[in-house]
């Protein structure tokens, strides 16, 4: 009610200030994290979105965003919590697009009432991607044979350390197109009337803040304090919302704690390399 009576009274007469509770999510989207970086899923950002939500009196919610993209599954996962809780607490939220906010960064840029981007931020790649490598000639190379016992034909499809099989990049391209839709789908409902008659919309391109604002993609251009100051008044303070640090300063996701750290290191060393590479390679193709 405190609110609802806020809202209705003009900023000029409006004696208390108004605190907008701030989260940022930064980084590539994936399902797992290593010591040394921290990734986007639901499990490292529940925590603080249901603790920005849970603020009191708050009109809304500011989210710092800067994502390249990566998992479509935590992609919405993420999308979905902010607009559940959007809904539940009956609040307002407001996507900052730093960087770059491309592929599943947009789509959790999605959930926002408003997108204000930066004149220069990146914006879009509203497509499906998936990338890999092939290690049958390096592994023929240093003399490895490569082993591989199924039940189920189709068990071991793209296969990194076996020729690739046409009919299995087909079946790949076939999951895609859906995975593509259904991106398309949530960009049309979240964005509706907003979104320009361009051909070029779902492509996967991707440009500048100025030019979304013309597609349709942001609401605005600016910066966080400026326009939620001009939304809410000179006195609106920004509180910053964050998870607790664990060891060696790494955040804490829903359960609070981190693996064992040996497991952690011996887990990490396999495959540490090949995710590096990968969340480089999301960053790299829009310039960053």
């Amino acid at each position: 009610m405190r609110r609802l009576v806020s809202r209705l009274v003009p900023k000029k007469f409006r004696g208390d200030a108004v605190t907008i509770p701030v989260i940022r999510l930064s980084g590539a989207i994936m399902p797992s994290n290593s010591l040394t970086r921290q990734n986007l899923s639901l499990a490292t950002t529940a925590t603080v979105i249901e603790k920005a939500f849970a603020v009191p009196d708050a009109p809304a919610v500011a989210i710092a965003l800067n994502s390249p993209g990566g998992s479509p599954v935590q992609s919405r996962l993420i999308f979905r919590r902010i607009r559940d809780l959007a809904v539940e607490k009956d609040r307002k939220v407001f996507i900052f697009v730093e960087d770059v906010a491309a592929s599943g960064g947009y789509m959790i840029a999605a959930a926002g009432d408003e997108i204000i981007a930066d004149p220069s931020s990146i914006v879009g790649s509203i497509g499906v991607v998936s990338a890999g490598f092939g290690f049958q000639e390096l592994i023929k190379k240093i003399g490895v044979e490569r082993r591989v016992h199924t039940a189920g034909q189709n068990k071991a499809i793209l296969d990194p350390f076996q020729p690739e099989k046409k009919e299995d990049v087909e079946r790949l391209k076939a999951l895609q197109l859906e995975m593509h839709e259904m991106f398309i789908d949530l960009v049309k409902e979240r964005r509706g009337a907003k979104l320009a008659d361009d051909p070029e919309l779902f492509t996967g391109a991707f440009w500048t803040g100025t030019r979304a604002l013309d597609l349709g993609l942001v609401d605005g251009l600016g910066d966080m304090r400026s326009v939620l100051k001009e939304r809410y008044g000179k006195k609106t303070k920004l509180a910053l919302i964050t998870q607790p640090r664990g060891l060696f300063g790494r955040k804490l996701g829903i359960s609070g704690s981190i693996p064992d750290l040996g497991a952690a290191i011996a887990g990490n060393a396999a495959t540490g390399l090949i995710e590096a590479a990968e969340e480089q390679a999301l960053w790299r193709r829009f310039g960053l």
